[in-house]
């Protein structure tokens, strides 16, 4: 029997809006993340056909440099594989060299728009991101996480939520833990998508403002977003619920009063008992078992952590395609 081949993705077209870079989440509209979301699927479904997928040549000649300032393996590797199958050549570049250490930021972006196409950052400030991709007009810089944000991780996780559960909208996710750069960019990517979202931190851990102000603008669908100082309020009939580490990149110092402040807000088998019979655990990665997740709830059936994973892989190839392949004339 001849094996069924996978549908042929199908690569975006200029009737949706599409940014030249991807900083942040409200980059893409509504109608572009719905778009990246079905591309990505599509992507996953396809990838079967390895040199045969019609988007394997589709970044031929074109250049991505990796400039990480953070620790990196899910970004940076799948970015890395996500480029080659596409067709493209990888450059990788080390932070010593970059981001204003030895030369402005300006001057770094402006060199590097005259020999690659793209530039995937990890750094710490949004601010300097920003910075570095208004100096080079012709370069597209897409956001691998900083301080504020991280929108690539968000993609990947509401496209296994859309495999989970079909639809998003209407749905309930509550997070559980530090209001930082994945609830933040989670709140942009629930209010555009209509999921209601529970955020659940101890008191001066909450979401920023300016997060909350945004997400607030953008919302729709009737997609709400409710702080709460008790996690049990907050996962109470929750259809997923995800946590992050307590202590994030660069705030090793704060690790053991964080533990202090945090251990009430583990997520464990008596708060996922709180949700939906059949809700999902979710977490951006690394995980430190015992700590914001027992190792019962990481490894039960209910956890999608490795199809989130997974899916940084085929959200990262539409992302690229997006911005590559289907970019504005300048």
């Amino acid at each position: 029997m001849t094996p069924r081949r996978a549908p042929a993705p199908t690569l975006p077209t200029p009737t949706i809006k599409t940014p030249k870079d991807f900083l942040s989440l409200v980059d893409f509209d509504a109608a572009a993340l719905d778009r990246c979301l079905e591309l990505s699927a599509q992507l996953k479904a396809g990838r079967v056909l390895g040199r045969d997928a019609p988007t394997a040549q589709a970044l031929a000649s074109r250049h991505v440099a990796m400039l990480f300032e953070k620790p990196s393996l899910r970004t940076r590797t799948t970015f890395e594989v996500a480029v080659c199958e596409l067709g493209g050549h990888v450059i990788g570049l080390t932070p010593d060299v970059a981001l204003g250490k030895r030369e402005p930021v300006a001057d770094v972006a402006r060199n590097l728009e005259r020999w690659v196409d793209a530039v995937v950052i990890r750094t710490f400030s949004q601010r300097l991101l920003e910075e570095f991709a208004a100096s080079a007009p012709r370069l597209h810089v897409i956001n691998a996480l900083t301080d504020e944000e991280h929108p690539c991780q968000i993609v990947a996780d509401c496209l296994t939520m859309r495999e989970r559960w079909g639809t998003l909208r209407g749905r309930t996710l509550a997070f559980v833990g530090d209001g930082n750069n994945v609830a933040s960019s989670l709140a942009l990517a629930c209010a555009m998508c209509g999921v209601n979202l529970h955020v659940a931190s101890p008191d001066g851990y909450h979401l920023p403002t300016s997060a909350v102000q945004r997400a607030t603008a953008i919302a729709r669908h009737g997609a709400r977003l409710r702080l709460f100082t008790d996690p049990a309020d907050a996962v109470a009939g929750a259809d997923a619920v995800y946590t992050d580490t307590w202590t994030s990149m660069g705030q090793e110092a704060e690790a053991d009063a964080r533990r202090r402040v945090f251990a009430r807000f583990q997520v464990n088998e008596e708060l996922m008992a709180l949700a939906r019979p059949d809700a999902i655990f979710m977490h951006c990665l690394p995980a430190h078992k015992g700590e914001e997740v027992t190792a019962e709830v990481f490894e039960s059936p209910a956890s999608v952590v490795f199809d989130e994973a997974e899916n940084r892989l085929h959200c990262q190839k539409a992302i690229l395609l997006m911005l590559l392949t289907w970019a504005p004339d300048l």
